[in-house]
């Protein structure tokens, strides 16, 4: 992990355009003064399960993955996701400790202020705390349903569901270097590793993908979403 970076320009970071539009010019430099950025590499911890909460996230730039550990120490995903999600935020106003643990899946920027910092904010403008409740809102309401529809789904639909959730929401486009790995596909649909790489092989097999190494070239969404659906 790289030393935190001070120098950013809040005043054009598309994140205000998302969270901090309610706020005042005067009110977004003091945010900058207290902002740091930090550089995470493939792998490296942003926030670890269990950890004290002292900081508010959200990712810049980059891919990550919201994930806990079971009894066992097998790892959990729960989620993947790419900027300005709040997957690091989902506990700040329930817990005092992280229920979850995020690391980046490939080189992300992460931005954090002081927690303290956000609850004043919240506190003294409603119009920005209705918008940041709403935002990690939508972070729970996505988590779920993703969840509830896995669960639906057998095996080669689970696949096919992911395959269209790279394409569309992760990557927007039918080709992509895909960051993840095998396990880390199976950890996130509750499936083997064994099972991931058959089900993949299965659907290069009928051409409706192709595979260069970690590239995946998604030949035919129109019959991935059929898998999906029956699946």
């Amino acid at each position: 992990m790289k030393n935190p970076d001070t120098n950013c320009i809040c005043e054009n970071c598309e994140f205000r355009e998302i969270v901090f539009t309610t706020l005042d010019d005067e009110t977004i430099q003091e945010l900058c003064r207290q902002k740091t950025e930090r550089s995470y590499t493939r792998g490296e911890i942003i926030n670890l399960e269990g950890e004290i909460i002292q900081h508010f996230k959200y990712l810049k730039t980059g891919l990550v993955k919201l994930y806990r550990r079971s009894a066992t120490g097998e790892e959990q995903i729960v989620t993947i996701t790419r900027p300005f999600e709040f997957v690091s935020n989902i506990s700040i106003f329930s817990d005092k400790k992280y229920n979850y643990s995020v690391s980046a899946l490939e080189d992300s920027v992460v931005c954090s202020v002081k927690l303290e910092y956000i609850k004043d904010l919240f506190l003294k403008n409603g119009i920005f705390a209705s918008g940041l409740l709403t935002k990690i809102s939508k972070v729970y309401d996505k988590i779920i349903s993703q969840t509830l529809d896995l669960r639906q789904k057998n095996l080669a639909g689970r696949v096919a569901f992911v395959l269209i959730y790279f394409t569309r929401e992760i990557y927007n486009s039918r080709i992509f270097d895909l960051q993840v790995s095998r396990k880390e596909i199976a950890d996130y649909i509750g499936m083997s590793t064994a099972n991931v790489i058959r089900t993949l092989s299965e659907f290069k097999r009928e051409g409706i993908i192709k595979i260069f190494g970690k590239t995946i070239e998604v030949v035919n969404l129109e019959k991935l979403e059929i898998i999906s659906k029956r699946g």
